[in-house]
Parts: C-alpha cells; sequence; structure tokens
C-alpha cells in the first residue's frame, strides 16, 4: 500500500521558489516517496524526527508516520541553508 506525500505550507512555498528544473526534479523525487520513502540515499537525522533526501543541490527534510502511512514534507531547501 502507497504513502500519502503532505507538504507543510513552509516546505510548498519554498519548492515553488525553486528554479523550474530543480522544482522539478525534485517533484519527481517526492513522488516516489509514496512507494518508496526510505529510498537509496535517505538518512536518519540526528538530534530530531525524521529524515533528510539530497537531490542535487537541494535537501529535502521529511517525517515519515508508518502507522498513518503518510510521508509528510517538512524542507525543501539549498543544502547550505536547509538547517537555518
Amino acid at each position: 500500500m502507497a504513502y500519502a506525500v503532505f507538504l507543510k505550507r513552509t516546505a510548498k512555498r519554498e519548492l515553488e521558489e525553486l528554479p523550474r528544473r530543480a522544482h522539478d526534479k525534485i517533484v519527481d523525487q517526492l513522488l516516489s516517496l509514496r512507494d518508496h520513502p526510505q529510498p537509496a540515499g535517505a538518512d536518519k537525522l540526528h538530534g530530531r524526527e525524521g529524515y533528510r533526501l539530497q537531490i542535487g543541490e537541494y535537501l529535502v527534510l521529511y517525517v515519515i508516520s508508518n502507522r498513518e502511512r503518510t510521508v509528510e514534507i517538512v524542507s525543501v531547501a539549498h543544502r547550505k541553508a536547509v538547517y537555518r
């Protein structure tokens, strides 16, 4: 059964502000999280809940709920600015 992928309002805004090429690449990866919420390259965060996935120069921070079968995208930002 597939997971539902949700974006927090801030993550949606961050995604909309990205250059079109990066936006499209990231959206493709986010859609693939429905079937594989922990793809190769996804790392568990230290000191906080969730995972990070690097897509080009950008990082996506997200939280998986196996019980509810959801993936919530918390942040999408350039890798230099994502933890600020």
